[in-house]
């Protein structure tokens, strides 16, 4: 017989499913979004907050959490989930096109806070070892909360938005250069000097090279042989393999898993099973983000803030307005409208998890004392928890200033074609699909097309065909396909309650879509046009239409009088149809309506 569970054992699981599940909610009914929300939940029950208090009320000890390594592992694979999401949005093509913002404005970025908070630090009495450390670790920005942030206010694919993002990946690039940087003023580094840091980054070069050689021989062979199985457990293993096997690569070459795991993301998104993988990784991302959100709360120490108080909120009102300067004066310099390069400079004020680290080897090396540190620490962690604010204030900042050109590396990505614009989804791209999909081609019309067969996408994408892998009965796949922005749904899959499930769930995220489905028979039409068809078509009845057809022309009568008589036949039919499900007709005309006005505008001369 197996020992009984302990309790105790699963505390902080507890408490952070309880986080996620209850308390965030209600921090959501009053306007406190989810990223502070999660922090103000570490605040409370970390170390600092309740933990406190738990010596003195031990019934407490059940609700907080004391030892913030406990959760380290799934904080650090929330910022590597997040990371890996990123490389799915971004691809190969679009990384290519940033790459001046990059290694431009990022890295002018790095050295010019890195110099000006080094030379405050140095001003003020620290050791040239000291402002060094104080420079490099207030110089990073938060890669975790600033994505999450913008993720939250959809502005990924804005102007500041890719502007943050070029500075953020620069900043994880320097991990190395900056991690030899401390071995060597520590005395701890072999081979220092220039050499040194030449082969630390060759390393780290080959690593991320290997990553990229291995993932393109292996990433789609391996995900298309999991896809035949049909299995969602097996497809989340994979997803969930890849991403580790990613990062724990990079990180072997002394890189951080993030970088490991964008590498992966930038390999997958130019597949077919890319917005698979973004629907199956998003729940987990959004947890695991989560607890790296409740550890960054629990390292805010309030009470070093309340023993001097005016200090610390001068020290972090002036690191933010610093660095938020000098990334909105560089912004211009690389093309970015004021609105946009004060929008970056807010977002990216504020210090980053990479500083703690760097804090934490500091006084371990005894490159700074543990005081000076502990200062740092709260500064960075302070500046962090008002990232949401700062970009609230942003916000409203751009709603004041007037628009201004946009260089084109700054725009959103290209997202294949039909994406982005009104286009059509196809679900299903069997024989049916692919001849609705080469009408809609005939008439110029864009199109995106979905199925579960991972050869037949496969063979279609060869062909440049714009399809992905997944199960359309998930209404979030529908929505990374755009269902928001989707002239129509057509249907066209053989299993009939695939069609039924989907059919229902694309009418109910989007009342005002013409949705054209295929079905079974005539009881099978009716009962789609009852929980949401715009229009349905029976294979049965259109089989007798087509063999009606056939042998009034074969036995000699008149063409056109056939074609008018048929066309009749099938409007008795769908009248009879209709008739049994009378509940939709308003659903359908709207749908129609915008259909033909849609239409009607691609087909004007320059549209």
């Amino acid at each position: 017989m197996t020992n009984p569970a302990d309790p105790s054992s699963f505390k902080e699981a507890l408490i952070i499913l309880g986080a996620a599940g209850i308390v965030i909610p209600l921090f959501h009914r009053l306007r406190v979004g989810t990223t502070l929300g999660f922090m103000l939940v570490g605040v409370a029950v970390g170390p600092f907050g309740l933990g406190s208090l738990a010596h003195h009320l031990p019934e407490l000890s059940a609700f907080v959490i004391t030892d913030t390594e406990a959760i380290a592992p799934i904080a650090e694979l929330g910022v590597v989930l997040l990371l890996f999401m990123i490389g799915l949005e971004l691809s190969l093509e679009r990384l290519v096109l940033m790459r001046r913002l990059v290694f431009g404005l990022g890295a002018l970025q790095l050295l010019a806070s890195a110099a000006a908070i080094g030379a405050a630090a140095l001003a003020l009495g620290e050791s040239r070892a000291g402002a060094v450390v104080f420079g490099l670790a207030l110089a990073m920005s938060s890669t975790a909360i600033v994505i999450q942030v913008l993720s939250t206010e959809h502005r990924l694919g804005s102007a500041a938005g890719r502007a943050s993002v070029a500075v953020l990946l620069l900043q994880d690039l320097a991990v190395v250069p900056v991690l030899f940087i401390l071995g060597v003023m520590d005395g701890d580094q072999p081979g220092g000097g220039a050499w040194g840091l030449a082969w630390v980054v060759l390393q780290a070069i080959l690593a991320v090279l290997g990553v990229v050689a291995l993932g393109r021989l292996a990433l789609r062979p391996m995900f298309r042989s999991v896809a035949r199985t049909g299995s969602p457990e097996l497809f989340v293993a994979i997803c969930l393999l890849v991403v580790l096997a990613t990062g724990l690569a990079t990180a072997a070459a002394g890189l951080s898993m993030a970088m490991g795991a964008l590498v992966a993301g930038l390999l997958l998104s130019g597949t077919e099973y890319r917005k698979q993988v973004e629907v199956t990784i998003e729940p987990f991302k959004g947890l695991a983000l989560g607890v790296f959100l409740i550890s960054v709360g629990m390292g805010l120490d309030l009470g070093r803030l309340a023993a001097a108080p005016l200090a610390i909120l001068a020290a972090a009102a002036a690191l933010v307005a610093a660095k938020a300067a000098i990334v909105a004066l560089l912004g211009r310099l690389f093309g970015l409208p004021w609105r946009a390069a004060l929008r970056s400079g807010l977002l990216l004020g504020p210090g980053g998890e990479f500083g703690l680290v760097i804090f934490g080897i500091a006084a371990a090396g005894g490159l700074m004392p543990a005081a000076t540190a502990g200062f740092g620490t709260i500064l960075a962690t302070l500046t962090m928890a008002v990232i949401p604010l700062l970009s609230a204030l942003g916000n409203r900042a751009d709603a004041r200033l007037a628009p201004a050109p946009v260089d084109p590396a700054l725009l959103p990505p290209e997202r294949g074609t039909g994406l982005g614009a009104p286009h059509v989804i196809v679900a299903g791209f069997g024989r049916v699909g692919q001849t609705v999909s080469a009408m809609l081609e005939r008439h110029r019309i864009p199109f995106v097309a979905l199925d579960n067969d991972a050869d037949q996408v496969a063979r279609q994408r060869a062909k440049g065909r714009p399809i992905y892998w997944g199960d359309g009965t998930r209404i979030d796949l529908l929505r990374r396909l755009d269902l928001d922005a989707a002239r129509a749904l057509v249907v066209t899959m053989s299993n009939h309650a695939a069609v039924d499930e989907m059919v229902e769930a694309a009418r109910q995220a989007r009342p005002d879509l013409l949705i054209v489905a295929r079905a079974r028979d005539a009881g099978h039409a009716a009962h789609l046009y009852h929980i949401g068809a715009t229009d349905a078509v029976p294979e049965t009845v259109e089989a007798s239409l087509q063999l009606s057809e056939a042998v009034l022309v074969d036995i000699g009568v008149a063409m056109g009088p056939v074609i008018a008589s048929i066309h009749e036949k099938r409007a008795e039919f769908q009248a009879e149809i209709r008739a049994r499900a009378p509940d939709r007709v308003e659903v359908r005309s709207l749908g129609r309506r915008r259909l033909r006005d849609a239409a009607a505008t691609a087909a004007r001369p320059g549209s």
